[in-house]
């Protein structure tokens, strides 16, 4: 039998940071939300990943912001991150966006203009939505 899913389980009002130190304790709150249901995602999708694993990609996702100041930034990334945890946690993902969006690297190898021209394509000019490229 499938799971339930309460669209509303999750939802929280939209509301800016009124200071750095609000938005930061925001940022903490949603980082534990994210860190703490790691072994209900991997359970929930039947991964073949460990919790660290999720965890550690959280972690990385996270950290690659961690030098942002602009409130109203920290605001829509943190809006766009609960909107993932959402969908995520009711379920409104395939195990592929999982594995594809959480858990591969954005990162992608810096080449030079010759070498993307030698190849023959510019991949960085078009990326696939759900491809987590």
């Amino acid at each position: 039998m499938a799971a339930v899913t309460i669209p509303t389980r999750l939802a929280q009002v939209t509301r800016p940071s009124t200071s750095p130190s609000d938005a930061r304790a925001r940022v903490i709150q949603l980082y534990r939300d994210w860190y703490r249901a790691a072994p209900e995602v991997v359970n929930q999708y039947a991964l073949d990943v460990s919790p660290t694993e999720i965890r550690h990609a959280i972690r990385m996702r996270f950290e690659a912001n961690r030098n942002v100041s602009d409130v109203r930034v920290i605001d829509v990334l943190m809006l766009k991150s609960r909107q993932e945890y959402q969908e995520t946690m009711n379920m409104w993902k395939q195990p592929d966006h999982i594995y594809g969006i959480l858990l591969k690297p954005k990162e992608r190898p810096s080449r030079t203009f010759l070498q993307k021209f030698y190849e023959g394509r510019d991949e960085d000019a078009v990326l696939p939505a759900a491809s987590g490229v």
